[in-house]
């Protein structure tokens, strides 16, 4: 009588044991499932960040270019220069605008890092939290 209680323990143990291996399983699936996405995430916001970074660095340039190429034929068309000289102000002041968009771009781009880079800190605190438990 007692042998087959204790054989129906241990049944019932192991499959406690399987089931609890199987939750541990699906657990660790779910963890890596939302880990790889937050991944995923972050790598597809840095890289449509970096082509806005480089778009606008190229913008610069060409505008660059063309500023350096309008205040040489200012100074080489001497009175003439006057509408030249008004033009090159706009465009003086549309790089400053550019210049000030580049820097809230930079800043926008370190808050989205900071953010992913907490939530993945968050998600695996939640996840060690959630295998203390387990185990």
């Amino acid at each position: 009588m007692q042998e087959n209680h204790f054989s129906l323990l241990q049944r019932e143990t192991e499959k406690l044991r399987g089931d609890i291996d199987k939750m541990r399983s699906e657990l660790k699936y779910e963890i890596d499932k939302v880990t790889a996405g937050q991944r995923l995430d972050l790598n597809l916001e840095r890289g449509r960040i970096r082509d806005e970074l480089a778009k606008q660095n190229e913008e610069t340039t060409d505008l660059t270019t063309k500023l350096d190429k309008v205040s040489k034929s200012a100074c080489m068309c001497g009175p003439l220069a006057s509408p030249l000289y008004h033009r090159h102000n706009w465009i003086l002041l549309f790089l400053q605008e550019i210049h000030s968009l580049k820097a809230q771009l930079e800043a926008a781009k370190y808050d989205v890092i900071k953010y992913c880079i907490g939530t993945i800190v968050s998600i695996s605190a939640v996840g060690l939290a959630v295998l203390r438990i387990v185990m």
